[in-house]
């Protein structure tokens, strides 16, 4: 227990609990406006339905993550690999055998919801990681290819579901990653270029996508999710109205999840919500900053990637509650209430831990992508 303490980012582990315990809040806060919109004349759920059943999920998800986060290297890595083509396998199976919620079929019914995409997210970073890592080993293999390859069929079942907020979060972590191992600007070019035809796609292939684009573009109505997410979000001002002061909020669909971060502006204010914003900013830039010190390609990669989905997770959520992004039906990651998505987040942060384990008294050679280049072209 006392080398697992020395070896790991105490730093992420305590953002992450901070994160949980703002989240724990923030249910209670955002669970009184679904509980009653979810209410029906045969059925009345307590104001705090959903804060005691995020209560439970977070407890397992804080098993998860300390579990994971004990993990050797190389242990969480093939663990992450396996379980990411176990999600995608899963991902095929949502078309036939899944269930659908609010008009997008997501889920499976394994004895409990289970949504694949949410725990692809934890093995995603590992496994493009670890390929693009074994270029470095031998030039010729087709590393990019392959990983393209994934994260288009990835993409595609995605597409299927709808679910383009995921989408645009798991191609924007593989551009990331790729960007960092090495690519030719060229290809870069020509990426992003497929990105900007694939959403122009999107938008006229799409009904769901169209409505919400247009919907944005247009500065929506009075009762659009969006729209009613910003009034939430300003109506606490500076420091909010107080818990369960709230009035705009029991208007608010999915108050204790997509928009929590609304509920956390009218009941706590605006000066909560900039503290939050900064805890994700110190999460992704702790990461970061400890990976400055790393010599290992891999855990570089999959330590950014789980950096770059985090951060950009968060940053689609709360820009849609800030009426700056279409709205996606994506969380606030470990603040936001959810059952799978929730024991994900900390399975995520879990393996971020693993991977990013390190003597602190052994000090090896700082990793440089410069040093990479110069390797790669040597090879040449």
């Amino acid at each position: 227990m006392q080398i697992w303490w020395q070896e790991i980012d105490r730093g992420v582990l305590m953002l992450a609990l901070i994160l949980m315990i703002i989240g724990t809040v923030s249910v209670a806060a955002g669970s009184p406006a679904s509980a009653r919109r979810l209410s029906t004349s045969t059925k009345s759920l307590d104001d705090l339905h959903f804060f005691y059943l995020h209560v439970r999920w977070q407890i397992v998800a804080l098993g998860a993550m300390l579990a994971a986060s004990t993990l050797p290297k190389d242990m969480a890595r093939r663990f992450g690999i396996v379980l990411a083509a176990s999600m995608i396998f899963a991902l095929m199976l949502v078309p036939f055998l899944g269930f659908e919620v609010n008009g997008a079929r997501r889920w499976l019914n394994l004895g409990l919801s289970l949504q694949p995409s949410s725990f692809l997210k934890c093995g995603f970073p590992i496994l493009l990681a670890w390929l693009l890592s074994l270029k470095v080993r031998d030039e010729q293999l087709p590393m990019m290819s392959v990983t393209f390859g994934i994260v288009a069929l990835v993409s595609a079942l995605l597409m299927a579901q709808p679910d383009f907020g995921s989408t645009i979060l798991f191609a924007g972590t593989w551009f990331t990653l790729v960007l960092l191992s090495g690519i030719d600007v060229r290809r870069i070019a020509v990426a992003g270029a497929g990105g900007v035809v694939l959403i122009i796609a999107t938008y006229f292939l799409y009904d769901n996508a169209q409505r919400r684009i247009d919907s944005f573009l247009g500065g929506g109505t009075a009762f659009d999710q969006v729209d009613l997410a910003s009034r939430t979000l300003l109506n606490g001002g500076w420091t909010g109205l107080g818990f369960w002061m709230g009035e705009r909020k029991l208007a608010l669909p999915e108050a204790h999840t997509d928009y929590i971060f609304s509920v956390i502006g009218e009941e706590f204010g605006l000066l909560s919500c900039m503290v939050v914003v900064i805890l994700y900013l110190a999460l992704v830039l702790r990461v970061l900053i400890r990976l400055v010190r790393e010599e290992d390609l891999f855990t570089v990669l999959a330590a950014t990637g789980f950096a770059a989905q985090f951060g950009g997770q968060a940053f689609i959520n709360i820009l849609v509650n800030l009426q700056l992004f279409p709205s996606k039906g994506m969380t606030l990651p470990l603040i936001s209430y959810g059952g799978s998505s929730t024991l994900a987040m900390g399975l995520s942060i879990g393996l971020l831990l693993a991977i990013t384990r390190r003597n602190p008294f052994i000090q090896g050679e700082r990793f440089s992508l410069s040093d990479l280049g110069s390797d790669l072209g040597d090879k040449r």
